[in-house]
């Protein structure tokens, strides 16, 4: 068997929402017995326009990245994909190295440019927008399905 991934989910501020907390500790959970997983949280930019709470959250996302890992970026400009080539993308990058990959979730003002450019893949969970703090439940999910997948365990139907 191919080594597993390690997981990283950075994240701009703290989980405020009971619901979230809850989602994310079961996925969390899940996704743990199958792939070593970490949650980083970088400080949310309280002040100033959006355009400078953007350039901010930025630069403590790009900083708390690894330079060896591959990097997720959840966007509303990203490519939708299903989650059976989900589960083959991280199984692509598992099967060439590239055993490190981390998923970065923008604050409430979205992402700098520069956030963008780190991506290896620019992913939208939906054409639809959602909270930022919802999202991290969606986004834990769909890393399960797609380990259950890689991994050819019944889950995705």
């Amino acid at each position: 068997m191919a080594t597993t991934l390690r997981i990283r989910l950075i994240l701009v501020g703290r989980t405020d929402r009971g619901y979230v907390d809850e989602g994310m500790s079961d996925y969390l959970g899940r996704i743990g017995r199958m792939a070593a997983v970490e949650t980083i949280i970088v400080p949310e930019e309280r002040s100033g326009e959006a355009a400078h709470r953007q350039r901010a959250e930025g630069e403590r996302l790009l900083a708390a990245l690894k330079p060896e890992e591959r990097v997720v970026v959840l966007d509303e400009r990203g490519k939708a994909i299903g989650s059976t080539d989900f589960g083959a993308k991280l199984r692509a990058w598992r099967d060439q190295g590239g055993r490190q990959v981390a998923f970065v979730v923008g604050g409430a003002y979205g992402l700098s440019d520069d956030v963008r450019k780190r991506a290896d893949l620019l992913l939208s969970l939906s054409a639809m927008t959602f909270p930022h703090q919802l999202v991290r439940v969606i986004l834990a999910e769909q890393i399960y399905r797609a380990l259950m997948i890689l991994n050819g365990k019944p889950y995705h139907h």
